[in-house]
């Protein structure tokens, strides 16, 4: 009768499991279908045009995710270079779904599912729009799971072949973003300070495993040995201090993510990050030595140790760099990611010991605040509800006025390409042109996913700031060519200096305009340029 029973509810739990994937899954498809491409994840279909081993800004696999949909399909568009993205994150909860299988119990495995599925910037930034840290939290997903199974699959730890898989899983992370490599000495770490499996690190399977992960991150390697060392020089600068340190800023940032992860999970998050490590240093000598000579250890404290270590290091890490560097949001949120498990337990906790249903109270307030909050922001994003071309706006927030609505950025990138398509003349000379230009590096984007299923054409851009476009052509090679000058009202350049882009060219001559709407009203501008023979290389700061 007993086991009739545990198999009803683990029947229970896993359709459970399976309707929170589906629904999560229905909500992220429909989003990524209407929602307008932003200029990173535009960007990255740049790389798909320009296949390497890696990236000056990125390594390689945000390609392929970008690129999987649009080679499948033969179609650019929002949606198709989303499709990696909406398949990749699935696959990331079915993984710390069975990681907390292995870790806990089928309640708490279910909490940590439902918690990361609510989690607005989890859904948004990881589940639809496609950027590196998709792939990257797809891999730290899969080498959560293979830490779980190797590291508490017995009492007393025998190391096994999943030390070198995790050795690839972490290099295909790296592979995804380079915070793979935090990924992986968290996890040094973690067998460091566990006296039970610093065994770990001089077995067999980690000897074998180390060639294996300098072979996966090999193509970062290579590109940057003949690129000298730029990708690595570029990111690792961003860690260096500029300024001097401000502590406000910090507090800034810790608000801003709290945001992001929505106040009633952020802040829990945070809390219980923080009491585990507490509790960590408390409990430090908590170990005993068995006749045996192996190390016994406390399971559960062990389990949140390794949660812990995929966590903390990137969480203070980053939150200290933030008083001397802006960061972003997202660079810390692979840190919470792997804490959803440790509110996963405090949450199956709280209901043993205090009423049942706050728990429950508490989720589903929060999911049907962020519903409502999500569905007002989306809504203004792509058919711009909110906002107002003149009128007067309310304490400054609505309406809001189309010229202080950074949304507006989130554009419509099929009025662009018909603006081409409609326009005999527009269409003609970006026929007849040798090259396309920009001022503004996120731009390319923007414009590549607009005029590439038209016209092939190589596209550049002419700024000081050029990212990935120094590493994708030569300085001399546009000298003599015709182009197609395409920039948007809002990053405007002066074209009327002498020092700018007609002194570049023999001729500079204004085609005409591509008005891009949003709720029926002109949101941006497109003007179009035709330049005629470059006369000398635009210079640039590095690149080839």
């Amino acid at each position: 009768m007993a086991i009739q029973f545990y198999q009803g509810v683990s029947a229970y739990y896993h359709r459970t499991a399976i309707i929170i994937l589906l629904v999560g899954f229905f909500v992220r498809l429909v989003i990524s279908i209407w929602l307008n491409p932003g200029f990173d994840e535009a960007y990255y279909y740049l790389y798909t045009l320009h296949p390497d081993w890696s990236y000056f800004d990125h390594p390689p696999l945000v390609a392929l995710t970008t690129g999987i949909g649009v080679w499948l399909t033969g179609q650019v568009s929002q949606f198709t270079i989303r499709i990696g993205t909406l398949l990749l994150y699935t696959g990331s909860l079915i993984f710390l779904y069975l990681a907390a299988l292995r870790l806990y119990t089928l309640q708490i495995a279910i909490n940590t599912l439902a918690i990361a599925s609510a989690i607005p910037i989890f859904q948004i930034a990881f589940g639809i729009l496609n950027i590196p840290d998709t792939p990257l939290l797809f891999f730290w997903a899969i080498s959560l799971w293979l830490a779980a199974q190797e590291f508490f699959d017995y009492r007393v730890y025998r190391p096994s072949f999943r030390l070198t898989l995790l050795c690839l899983t972490v290099g295909l992370a790296c592979l995804g973003k380079y915070h793979g490599f935090i990924l992986g000495l968290g996890l040094i770490g973690f067998c460091l300070f566990s006296p039970n499996y610093r065994r770990a690190l001089t077995s067999r399977w980690f000897l074998i495993g180390i060639p294996i992960f300098l072979l996966t991150i090999s193509p970062i390697l290579y590109w940057n040995i003949n690129h000298d060392w730029a990708s690595f020089r570029f990111q690792s600068g961003r860690a260096v201090p500029n300024s001097g340190y401000h502590l406000d800023r910090v507090i800034v940032t810790l608000l801003i993510e709290m945001l992001y992860l929505f106040p009633t999970f952020g802040l829990p998050l945070l809390w219980v990050v923080i009491r585990t490590a507490i509790q960590q240093v408390k409990n430090f000598n908590w170990r005993k030595y068995t006749s045996s000579g192996a190390f016994r250890t406390e399971w559960d404290l062990e389990k949140r140790a390794l949660l812990l270590w995929l966590s903390l290091p990137l969480i203070l890490g980053f939150t200290l760099i933030s008083g001397y560097q802006q960061i972003l949001p997202a660079w810390k949120m692979p840190g919470y990611w792997s804490a959803t498990m440790l509110l996963a337990e405090r949450v199956a906790i709280s209901r043993r010991n205090s009423h049942a249903r706050v728990p429950y109270r508490w989720f589903f307030g929060s999911v049907g605040v962020i519903i409502l909050l999500l569905s007002i922001a989306l809504s203004h994003v792509a058919f711009g509800t909110f906002q107002t071309s003149g009128k007067p706006t309310i304490f400054g927030l609505l309406p809001i006025s189309i010229k202080t609505d950074n949304s507006t950025q989130i554009f419509d990138i099929q009025q662009l390409r018909q603006g081409f398509v409609s326009n005999s003349k527009l269409n003609q000379a970006l026929k007849k042109a040798d090259f396309v230009f920009t001022n503004r590096y996120y731009l390319g984007g923007q414009i590549g996913m607009a005029i590439e299923p038209i016209f092939h054409k190589p596209l550049t851009c002419f700024d000081p700031d050029l990212r990935g476009f120094a590493f994708w052509s030569k300085p001399k090679q546009w000298v003599g060519k015709n182009a197609i000058y395409l920039g948007s009202k809002t990053f405007q350049v002066d074209l009327d200096a002498k020092k700018s882009y007609p002194s570049y060219f023999k001729k500079l001559t204004k085609l005409g305009e591509i008005p891009i709407r949003r709720g029926g009203e002109i949101v941006e501008t497109f003007s179009v340029y035709q330049a005629q023979s470059m006369l000398k290389p635009f210079p640039r700061l590095y690149g080839n």
